[in-house]
């Protein structure tokens, strides 16, 4: 199991705000992503490809600077004929592949998966290649449009694809190495813990997604997270701020913070439950807030859905095509909305089009907000993004 160097959430003060203060009160073990895992799997079986000795424990750094170590549950060595003149240069004459498993512990969410042995093996690429990821047995493979990946690559997110090559480049400036690796990522059981997420429907074949945009697993019991989110409510009105935002994750608390310049104890981590902080700050109201997060999770809001979680909410194409047709979409784009393989397609169909399908959202959400709120003397305006931070969809401040 992963030991901390670093975790979110620590040194954090009891009087403290914001998303380290909310899991400090939740009393929460945080864990760590599948992206971190396989990173820290990568930077052992890299610098064993480079020097023969794999790192036990291996330390990473992770997007907010935490340093974790984590303990290796795995690790191969496999020389066989005929190097490369690259793999040549290691030393350990013979063509390398070098192999690293490390466990993934979730902490106290519960994470399908939790436990799950998450393997990288590395091996020397083409000169000038850079880092080349391929999924191995356990990881899927995009077969659909709409997700952040083209089709056919391996479900690596984004950002754990750039900490991986941030890793590899960090080896390899320490050990003489090119850089050029094929970077394969395995999960043990992970085509069977598949069927329990949503990656079949969403065109994900063959195993997990590699995912996580801090590295940092945020551990949701709803009971404790309400709670943590009532008492940065508490903290906030306590500072004397007079605008807050309500964000689903960490990109979208970037994005408030870039549009508003709030600080941190202004900043609530919504995640799944938008119910939560509209109905606390009816009773307890804030000028204004400012609710932030992905175009699918506010699409859900946006149809009146007050629990984002997907276990508990989906998002409604149909819905997204009615308001495509309200926005001006002719019925081919409609019916293309309504068949799109993620919300993430949706939109971006209709802003090829000139359709403003994510303002449209983002008002729809702006009074589910409001109704949830009515009496209470609470601004709301709405931000929507995509997995890349970038604004699809506004709705300005407007009162009760």
């Amino acid at each position: 199991m992963a030991a901390a160097g670093s975790e979110a959430g620590a040194g954090v003060g009891a009087g403290a705000g914001g998303r380290a203060g909310q899991l400090k009160s939740s009393g929460l073990r945080p864990g760590w992503t599948t992206g971190a895992c396989a990173t820290a799997a990568t930077r052992a079986a890299y610098t064993a490809l480079l020097t023969g000795e794999f790192p036990d424990p291996v330390v990473i750094t992770l997007p907010k600077g935490q340093q974790p170590a984590f303990a290796l549950a795995a690790e191969q060595l496999t020389v066989a004929e005929e190097p490369t003149a690259a793999e040549q240069q290691t030393g350990l004459g013979g063509r390398i592949t070098a192999m690293a498993g490390v466990v993934k512990d979730a902490g106290d969410d519960p994470d399908v998966t939790h436990g799950a042995l998450i393997r990288s093996t590395v091996r020397s690429g083409e000169p000038g290649t850079g880092v080349v990821f391929r999924a191995g047995p356990g990881v899927g493979t995009v077969t659909k449009a709409g997700l952040p990946l083209p089709v056919g690559e391996p479900a690596i997110n984004p950002v754990p694809r750039q900490m991986i090559r941030d890793a590899v480049a960090e080896v390899a400036a320490a050990h003489g190495g090119s850089g050029d690796v094929v970077v394969e990522i395995a999960v043990d059981h992970g085509e069977e813990i598949a069927r329990s997420t949503w990656n079949p429907r969403l065109g994900i074949l063959g195993g997990l997604s590699i995912l996580g945009t801090t590295g940092v697993v945020v551990p949701y019991s709803c009971s404790a997270w309400i709670d943590s989110i009532r008492r940065g409510v508490d903290v906030a009105r306590a500072a004397g701020r007079t605008h807050v935002a309500g964000c689903t994750g960490s990109t979208s608390e970037k994005v408030a913070v870039a549009e508003h310049g709030l600080p941190e104890d202004a900043l609530l981590d919504m995640g799944d439950f938008a119910g939560a902080v509209l109905k606390y700050l009816k009773r307890h109201p804030v000028p204004r807030l400012t609710i932030a997060g992905g175009f699918a999770k506010l699409s859900k809001l946006a149809a009146g859905h007050l629990d984002l979680h997907s276990a508990r909410s989906q998002v409604d194409k149909g819905y997204l095509a009615g308001l495509a047709r309200r926005g001006g979409a002719d019925e081919a784009l409609a019916e293309a909305v309504a068949g799109a393989n993620t919300a993430l397609e949706a939109v971006q169909l209709c802003r090829a089009a000139g359709v403003p399908l994510g303002d449209l959202v983002a008002e729809a959400a702006r009074a589910t907000a409001l109704s949830v709120l009515v009496g209470s003397p609470v601004a709301v305006d709405v931000i929507c993004i995509d997995r890349a931070g970038t604004v699809v969809g506004r709705a300005e401040p407007l009162g009760p």
